[in-house]
């Protein structure tokens, strides 16, 4: 089974790697982005919200109440339009996904994928009201985006960010959007895995995709459209922004249909992101600089041809890029990066600072949730099996 790209009226495969959701755009002049003031974002809210329940008439217990949570977040949730080329080349959309309010000043969240090469960008409101939207900024890496509307005060609804970190598998969600252009469509599921990665659209120089890390695995329905829009949990909070789904199946127009295999980016990160595009254009993004297999290549085949035992876990270093921070603090890989290959010889880090690493998506999760550009950590490695500390500075990725 491979994940694979989700636009709304014709696929772009992509191997390993599928963007949500959302129309390909076609190519574009880029948008400057303006200044803005940083953010006031709904999560800085002081409480959140009472979960919104009912009372189960078949047995007394507390069952969600899915039309109340719908009615408190729908408010707050918007469908994106695309139009090609400079601003009136066209009056019909080329593009559409979904986004939602983040703020009383205007700013919606919403995927890169979404908006990238668009000339203009309709927002169209759940109360009807139409504005057209200015990009901030946006990031290739997480895959978000920020735009900005200058609408009147009333029309806003912020949705409130919730700690994805508290999240727990099997938790109900609910995920609104715009779905095959079906504005305001409800669907809902549970949490069904966290900590997985996405491959991104950047590459290393020696051509491996980067990965995007801490990503929120759902069965809630989500389809081409729903890229960009929130996934909720019954507090009416965004945990998640809908972004991929992995599929075997299509329709007639090319379009990918939903598995029951979601994809959405925590709100943690897209909180991070988010208030580091408004604040200054960009989000500097954690790296390290390392190579290691596939998840599917960390067998026990592999385990025994590199000497480890049965019960090792950690990240092997396949390659360390030259001059990045692993190098830096002396990181072993197996071979150079322009032939990387499972062979003996590499470290395996098993821990960033008191975090003990068990998987490459554990790592790349760690990266981005809790650590910045900048800041020193001690990288915890087993070398011929000795245990080594060694001191790095995380750095950005080029």
């Amino acid at each position: 089974m491979t994940l694979r790209r989700l636009p709304t009226l014709a696929i772009a495969i992509m191997i390993l790697a599928t963007w949500a959701c959302a129309i390909p755009q076609p190519e574009a002049p880029e948008i400057p982005t303006p200044s803005s003031p940083p953010p006031t974002f709904a999560p800085k809210l002081p409480t959140a919200a009472p979960p919104v329940l009912l009372p189960d008439s078949r047995g007394g217990l507390l069952a969600p109440d899915l039309t109340a949570l719908y009615e408190r977040v729908n408010p707050g949730v918007v469908a994106i339009l695309t139009y090609p080329g400079a601003p009136g080349d066209s009056s019909l959309p080329t593009g559409q996904g979904s986004g939602f309010v983040v703020d009383t000043e205007g700013h919606i969240i919403t995927n890169h994928h979404v908006v990238d090469g668009a000339g203009d960008i309709e927002i169209d409101f759940p109360s009807g009201y139409k504005a057209w939207a200015t990009l901030v900024g946006s990031d290739m890496d997480s895959d978000l985006a920020v735009l900005d509307v200058d609408v009147p005060q009333e029309v806003l609804a912020p949705l409130r960010l919730a700690d994805s970190d508290a999240l727990k598998v099997g938790e109900m969600v609910v995920a609104i959007g715009n779905p095959f252009g079906l504005s305001g469509t409800m669907t809902v599921g549970v949490v069904s895995a966290l900590g997985r990665t996405l491959q991104t659209e950047r590459t290393t120089e020696a051509g491996a995709a980067f990965r995007a890390g801490a990503i929120i695995q759902t069965d809630a329905a989500i389809n081409p459209g729903n890229s960009g829009g929130p996934l909720i949990n019954l507090h009416g909070e965004v945990v998640g922004v809908n972004r991929a789904i992995r599929t075997e199946a299509f329709t007639v127009t090319g379009d990918a249909v939903n598995s029951g295999v979601g994809f959405a980016i925590p709100s943690n990160v897209t909180r991070k992101v988010a208030e580091a595009i408004i604040e200054g254009g960009t989000f500097k993004y954690p790296y390290l600089g390392i190579s290691s297999p596939s998840e599917n290549a960390w067998n026990l085949w592999t385990l025994e041809e590199l000497g480890l035992p049965p019960d090792a876990s950690g990240v092997y270093i396949t390659c360390v890029t030259p001059g990045g921070p692993a190098d830096l603090a002396g990181v072993n890989g197996a071979q150079p990066c322009d032939n990387p290959s499972l062979v003996p010889g590499g470290d395996l880090l098993i821990a960033i600072g008191d975090h003990a690493v068990i998987s490459m998506d554990d790592l790349v999760s760690y990266l981005v949730s809790h650590t910045e550009v900048g800041e020193e950590v001690t990288l915890t490695v087993l070398r011929d099996g000795n245990e080594l500390q060694l001191q790095t500075t995380i750095g950005a990725r080029p």
